[in-house]
């Protein structure tokens, strides 16, 4: 065990003891000072969204395609649909793209007339709460051409609440703790708190390899730990 026990505990913290001076002795002292909790978790669920795209001279076979592949991927999660949370794939778009002119390659000086292209495009979003998913989601999305996006921001606790109530509760009880070590120092007691200012921040980064929006990407092999980190700013008494 360390020589120093508080050394760790206390060595990010501002601690600011206020004793009344001179006539205002009498009255009670004060500490003011901050702790910190933090709880590390694993994501047990994502957010993920995929879309279907084709583009074709004539918007009916434009629109086929995107229907045929829509087809194709009910097909292959109708094993997973009930696990696939918040399911929606009722986006969709179409609209007309212009092509530039390009020249004519047999010699003529004349350019070719501009071309326009449909745009079809289909998206698909739902949460999955059981990572183990992940994966043969990703493969069924890829076999089928389907582009998308995996980010950190994408992972999630189910219970994220919970782990945030954790963190404030252990930066409370470091606060508390810290202040009996002051009143310790000062053969006084530490009392009741006067005034009390929570805060919570968010995550750190996941370590894990994203898939990128192409269908020759690889899956994700890891999905790292993350963190939530609660401050107060705390004033007690001290007897």
């Amino acid at each position: 065990m360390s020589d120093h026990p508080f050394r760790r505990i206390f060595s990010p913290v501002m601690l600011a003891l206020m004793l009344p001076a001179g006539a205002a002795l009498a009255d009670t002292p004060e500490v003011s000072l901050s702790g910190e909790g933090q709880v590390r978790y694993m994501p047990d669920s994502a957010r993920l969204s995929f879309s279907i795209n084709a583009e074709h001279p004539d918007a009916d076979k434009a629109l086929e395609q995107v229907r045929s592949t829509m087809e194709q991927w009910r097909d292959a999660i109708e094993d997973i649909r009930g696990e696939l949370v918040d399911y929606s794939d009722a986006s969709a778009h179409l609209y007309q793209r212009r092509e530039p002119p390009r020249p004519v390659r047999d010699g003529n000086s004349q350019d070719e007339e501009p071309q326009t292209i449909a745009v079809a495009s289909q998206t698909i979003t739902f949460e999955i709460h059981d990572l183990d998913l992940l994966n043969p989601v990703l493969e069924k999305a890829q076999n089928l051409g389907m582009n998308y996006s995996l980010g950190q921001h994408q992972f999630f606790h189910s219970d994220e609440e919970r782990l945030q109530r954790d963190a404030l509760a252990a930066a409370i009880r470091n606060a508390r703790e810290r202040c009996r070590f002051a009143a310790a120092q000062l053969d006084m007691t530490c009392g009741e708190v006067k005034s009390l200012n929570l805060q919570s921040s968010g995550s750190g980064p996941v370590m894990m390899r994203m898939a990128e929006a192409s269908a020759k990407a690889d899956t994700v092999s890891e999905v790292g730990p993350r963190e939530i980190t609660a401050t107060v700013q705390a004033t007690f008494t001290m007897e």
